[in-house]
């Protein structure tokens, strides 16, 4: 089953807000790697080095499939 791996830089603000960041999509785990490679070092990603998260997804099937509710604020 065919797969792609998507990179994205997670930042953790001082109050606590998390900044997310779509980086990019790979065929595969080592050209993501490599992406993150060549970002260590750019302005913003180099302030966070462990932020950067590789998954894996299957290509044609369900990411999230169990639903969802929303909760009304307080």
């Amino acid at each position: 089953m065919a797969s792609v791996f998507v990179l994205q830089h997670v930042h953790t603000a001082a109050d606590g807000a998390e900044d997310v960041k779509f980086v990019g999509v790979y065929s595969c785990r080592q050209k993501a790697q490599e992406a993150v490679t060549r970002l260590a070092g750019v302005p913003g990603f180099a302030d966070a080095p462990d932020g950067f998260h590789i998954d894996e997804y299957r290509v044609d099937h369900d990411q999230w499939a169990e639903g969802y509710v929303t909760v009304a604020g307080a």
